[in-house]
């Protein structure tokens, strides 16, 4: 006869979140650039039935939250100045 381990304690039969801890808001798009979810999403997303978190999923992967590229950083920033 087999041990059967014991299940993890912290786990919930529920929809996990999309963060991924990269936790910014673009400007213009009003998105998190890590998982294009509204603030709003975000703030209420421990409160939402499994039918809200399952419709906001369903929609992220046809979200665009913002740039993908990096801006130039400090170099950019000097070239910007001097115009």
């Amino acid at each position: 006869m087999t041990e059967q381990p014991p299940p993890p304690v912290w786990q919930r039969a529920e929809i996990a979140s999309p963060c991924v801890n990269i936790c910014m808001i673009h400007p213009e798009t009003k998105l998190c650039l890590g998982c294009a979810r509204t603030g709003d999403e975000i703030a209420r997303w421990s409160t939402m039935s499994a039918e809200e978190r399952r419709a906001i999923m369903d929609d992220l992967p046809q979200r665009d939250p913002g740039p993908k590229a990096r801006s130039g950083g400090r170099r950019s920033r000097m070239k910007r100045r001097s115009i």
